[in-house]
């Protein structure tokens, strides 16, 4: 069958999967691909980035906790038996099934994995904003003032809307540990967020056990508040009284990233239904935080693209079942000390499945992206793949 527009043939031996993106989706996306579609898929990642930064270490690197590490693109992908190409996409034709890159070039595909990740924003004025790489924001820079004793009164926060928390409390968990090594006293954390309870998507019981942490670490705790701005010693907060702080360190907010000719919400985030398809785009597919799913996580975003793939692998012949999304949250808690594994099934009834353990929920328990496929790929590359990213 001919595709219109001229572009691939769709269900053909070969049929050709563009995947616009870099990070975590994009990754499981293209393992997902390889092994559900075999020789029946030609998959290509198409990234404005040459490199893949595995982000969720950086909340343990001002502390000397952790290195984030960098993987070059073009070596993973031919490692996952797929193509890559240097340059983001500008737009889509659905109906053509092709795609625009930035520099002109027109790519045609028989399906389109959108796995471009959400841009992250300052969120608070007066706050320093931890962006969860390279110290940009000045946080390595708090951190050394926390340990000289020079800094006495810190508030993390975050702002509303679709973001993912567990960063905040690692941040206050890794500062009161500092505190406690240096052996000041009189400094006093405080976590204030938008959140009902502390991680309140992975259900009641983690929030209560949560709480009971923060306090047990000497972490103060301020729910059901949202950051104003930071200014004249102390941050504003919308409802209640403003919180005295030397300083006001802030997770950033999460925007979609628009691609013309694909419907987005009024936040820029792409619509999709239980399969990851892109409403109203013939095979267009979105997989992490560039979706409207509210949770922005790495295993999330894994998620999503094995859903995505599966149904792409369906479509185009594979023996595969199509499985609609169902998410699970599984994430690990840094704390300073022994870290915390955390799981949530979030269709399920609040609190019903929710855990927090000392001892692994599930198998392969290094890293701190739980991914199906990514998490043993990674732990399986020669030493030398990875590369630390330096911090400025």
């Amino acid at each position: 069958m001919e595709a219109r527009g001229g572009g691939p043939s769709v269900g053909r031996v070969g049929s050709k999967v563009l995947i616009a993106g870099g990070g975590v989706a994009a990754l499981e996306a293209a393992l997902a691909l390889r092994e559900l579609g075999g020789e029946r898929l030609e998959v290509e990642l198409c990234a404005p980035r040459a490199e893949f930064v595995y982000r969720p270490f950086a909340v343990g690197e001002p502390f000397g906790a952790a290195h984030v590490l960098r993987y070059d693109l073009g070596d993973l992908a031919q490692r996952m038996g797929a193509g890559f190409r240097l340059g983001g996409i500008h737009s889509v034709d659905s109906q053509e099934r092709s795609a625009t890159a930035r520099d002109g070039e027109r790519l045609p595909y028989d399906f389109l994995v959108v796995a471009c990740g959400a841009r992250s924003l300052w969120a608070v004025p007066g706050a320093v904003t931890f962006w969860g790489a390279a110290d940009e924001g000045g946080f390595g820079a708090i951190v050394r003032k926390l340990r000289a004793g020079m800094l006495r009164d810190v508030v993390f926060t975050m702002p509303g809307g679709r973001s993912w928390g567990l960063p905040l409390y690692e941040l206050a968990l890794l500062g009161a540990t500092v505190l406690a090594r240096s052996g000041i006293a009189d400094a006093r954390l405080t976590v204030a967020t938008p959140e009902e309870a502390p991680l309140q998507l992975f259900g009641r019981a983690v929030g209560e056990q949560m709480t009971a942490l923060l306090t047990e670490r000497g972490v103060g705790l301020r729910c059901g508040v949202h950051p104003v701005a930071f200014e004249h010693g102390s941050l504003r907060v919308a409802p209640g009284d403003p919180i005295e702080a030397g300083a006001v360190v802030s997770l950033p907010r999460l925007e979609g990233r628009r691609i013309d000719g694909l419907p987005a919400d009024a936040e820029g985030f792409l619509p999709v239904d239980e399969h990851c398809r892109v409403s109203g785009a013939e095979r267009v597919y979105a997989a992490g935080d560039v979706s409207a799913f509210p949770v922005k996580q790495g295993g999330i975003a894994t998620q999503e693209a094995d859903v995505a793939a599966a149904a792409i692998a369906a479509a185009a012949g594979c023996e595969v079942e199509a499985a609609p999304f169902d998410p699970v949250l599984r994430a690990v808690l840094w704390t300073g000390e022994e870290p915390r594994y955390l799981y949530g099934k979030l269709s399920g009834r609040e609190g019903e499945s929710s855990q927090l353990s000392r001892e692994p929920l599930w198998p392969q328990p290094e890293g701190k992206i739980v991914g199906r496929r990514l998490s043993p790929f990674l732990a399986g590359l020669p030493d030398d793949a990875g590369r630390a990213l330096a911090s400025g």
